[in-house]
């Protein structure tokens, strides 16, 4: 072999992890599906956020909606919904519960019990992705309806529950096709706890909406 061809690899083995990984993830697209995913999920929240301002103001007052919804349903009732949301694909938008939690005697407390539900949701849900596996209905079912989400799951692992803890996307379904794919629960736990800076960043600009 010659020196040329020597220096060539080990600059191949000397090149930093990091690097490494950046080119992987810039290979397979995971920094195009991340931007795809942030244009798709930009202009419903624009116009969640602008009906919702309009709403308020020529509609419906909803501090006062928010406020009635504290006074008529018991703590314990929409929490149970809350959990039941976020471990079956994130049905209802975390956002209203979070708005609601400022509502409360004790906000700071209810945005966190919201967080760790979200957050054992997420780990639920990968249980339930699990045991799919066993029932050849639901995994063909799933297998079919969730392609595209397992294919990218099997490529990027970790960080797309990462990006499903943070960011507007579904944390549920990465979780779930994390369980299908038997990626490692321990790594689900870890990249998950990234759950509650979410809810933090959140509850912080929804509450300083919310009266």
């Amino acid at each position: 072999m010659s020196k040329k061809n020597k220096k060539k690899n080990k600059k191949k083995i000397d090149k930093p992890h990091y690097k490494r990984l950046h080119n992987y993830y810039n290979r397979t697209g995971f920094y195009m599906f991340i931007w795809v995913s942030l244009k798709k999920a930009f202009w419903p929240i624009v116009g969640v956020v602008v009906g919702l301002v309009l709403f308020n103001k020529y509609v419906y007052n909803i501090n006062d909606g928010l406020q009635t919804m504290t006074e008529t349903f018991s703590r314990t009732g929409i929490l149970i919904t809350f959990f039941i949301s976020e471990t079956i694909l994130g049905l209802i938008p975390p956002e209203i519960f979070i708005a609601w939690s400022k509502k409360t005697e004790d906000p700071i407390l209810n945005i966190s019990l919201l967080a760790t539900l979200s957050y054992l949701g997420g780990l639920c849900a990968y249980f339930i992705g699990r045991a799919s596996l066993k029932i050849d209905s639901v995994k063909n079912y799933l297998e079919v309806k969730m392609a595209k989400n397992l294919k990218n799951t099997s490529k990027w692992g970790g960080f797309l529950i990462l990006v499903g803890a943070l960011l507007p996307l579904p944390f549920a379904i990465s979780c779930l096709t994390a369980g299908m794919i038997k990626y490692p629960f321990k790594n689900v736990v870890f990249v998950g706890l990234f759950r509650f800076a979410r809810f933090a960043i959140y509850a912080w600009a929804i509450f300083s909406v919310v009266n």
